[in-house]
């Protein structure tokens, strides 16, 4: 029997942690530093390291006897903690910090791509205003402005003008370098897979929905939902996906000499031409993490535990074939200036019958649970059709409340759209 320890306490790390703790190989998944709802989840508890040090994680790890650690978020694979578990003798699931500049540089990440010739926008990238004023007045609109680092989702701007392009300019240069991205036109889908030093051992496919409001309108999020399956990565497009994009990822990584073990995602923009990266990150993501998990049928503990040693993987996972559903509910001002310390009220006391909340951004005070995040709940379900699945989610979301809930009524419209 083997204890787990899963770094985070976002709802990711929630669903992670609870579906490792159903394998009958674990005896024991610490999260650090978890939520209140990791702390309820059987096999389960919460072991607050704050802030997140690498040399705090070692140690816990082995005074706890840990056999494998399970990075959740992206700063601690960007910090370099798994290249300092490892070199502690503790397997890892999360790619070294050399390999993480895929996520945690956008432009790490583009030239990648060019050198490798994995299909992608085209950009350019500047540290200054001027010359990237001068390249705005060539470039056709909308355009993409990207923060350079990691952003949480939210250093991305679709500028309509010039106008509105040069301001994000502005801003983000207050961070760091910026690209400036060629806008591509489809439909945005999340693949994912499991990569272990040249190994791919894909995951179904899901569709997040960013932007705040209902019918892809608003400011970009963190992700107000997802769902999987999704119409738009079918078989014959997954494996395309497979082929074209994260196969020759996992080449190349290896010719660059970087070892990669642990979830690729690949977000993707489905154009008249085929496939095209918009970003990788080097997690699983985060609302697809919920209905991916909801669906799977393996058991994720042997597959994570043999890619963090570099075993052969399995050649396929087992799915639920049903539609799973993850509805976001969010704190007021989100993204923005979130409001928190609100008195959740209506959390069901057991999991529904096709039903999970995941928490997100909850903390427990006075007996009670409050908002303490922007993305507060993952409220996640399971259907025979998106209809059904969406029908569930929202009824059990109805009951959850607290002042100024946020969320989007529409998750899932795409698929719907389609039917």
């Amino acid at each position: 029997m083997q204890k787990i320890m899963v770094l985070g306490g976002g709802g990711r790390e929630h669903a992670i942690a609870w579906k490792l703790a159903q394998s009958a190989e674990v005896a024991e998944v610490i999260c650090v530093p978890g939520n209140p709802g990791t702390a309820e989840e059987p096999k389960c508890r919460n072991l607050d390291l704050s802030p997140v040090i690498s040399a705090d994680v070692v140690a816990a790890a082995h005074a706890a006897g840990v056999s494998l650690v399970v990075i959740g978020p992206e700063a601690p694979l960007v910090a370099g903690v798994a290249d300092a578990l490892r070199r502690s003798g503790i397997a890892v699931f999360g790619p070294n910090a050399a390999a993480a500049r895929l996520e945690g540089s956008k432009a790490f990440a583009k030239e990648f791509m060019e050198r490798h010739g994995i299909p992608t926008a085209a950009y350019g990238r500047f540290t200054a205003f001027g010359p990237g004023q001068e390249f705005l007045q060539t470039c056709a609109l909308p355009i993409v402005v990207k923060a350079d680092g990691l952003a949480s989702g939210k250093g991305v701007v679709i500028a309509q003008t010039r106008a509105e392009a040069e301001e994000a300019l502005q801003r983000f240069l207050a961070w760091g370098p910026v690209l400036l991205e060629e806008f591509l036109e489809g439909e945005e889908a999340s693949f994912i897979a499991i990569l272990s030093d040249g190994q791919v051992l894909p995951l179904a496919g899901s569709q997040d929905h960013k932007r705040l409001r209902d019918g892809d309108e608003g400011p970009n999020t963190g992700g107000m939902g997802a769902y999987s399956p999704t119409p738009v990565l079918d078989t014959a497009m997954s494996e395309r996906v497979r082929r074209e994009i994260m196969q020759p990822m996992a080449r190349a990584l290896q010719q660059e000499g970087l070892s990669y073990r642990g979830f690729l995602y690949a977000g993707l923009m489905m154009t008249a031409s085929g496939p095209k990266v918009l970003e990788f990150n080097c997690r699983l993501g985060d609302p697809e993490t919920q209905p991916l998990l909801f669906r799977l049928r393996s058991d994720l503990y042997p597959v994570l535990q043999a890619a963090a040693s570099a075993d052969p993987l399995p050649a396929t996972l087992d799915w639920d074939p049903r539609t799973a559903l993850c509805v976001v509910l969010a704190a007021p001002g989100y993204p923005d200036a979130v409001q928190s310390g609100s008195v959740i009220l209506g959390l069901p006391q057991a999991e529904a019958e096709n039903g999970k909340v995941f928490h997100a951004g909850t903390r427990r005070q006075d007996g009670g649970i409050v908002t303490a995040g922007g993305r507060v709940l993952g409220v996640t379900t399971l259907g025979d059709s998106v209809a059904q699945a969406q029908q569930r989610a929202y009824a059990l979301a109805a009951r959850i409340r607290w002042p100024g809930k946020q969320l989007r009524q529409d998750i899932g419209w795409r698929a719907r759209n389609r039917a």
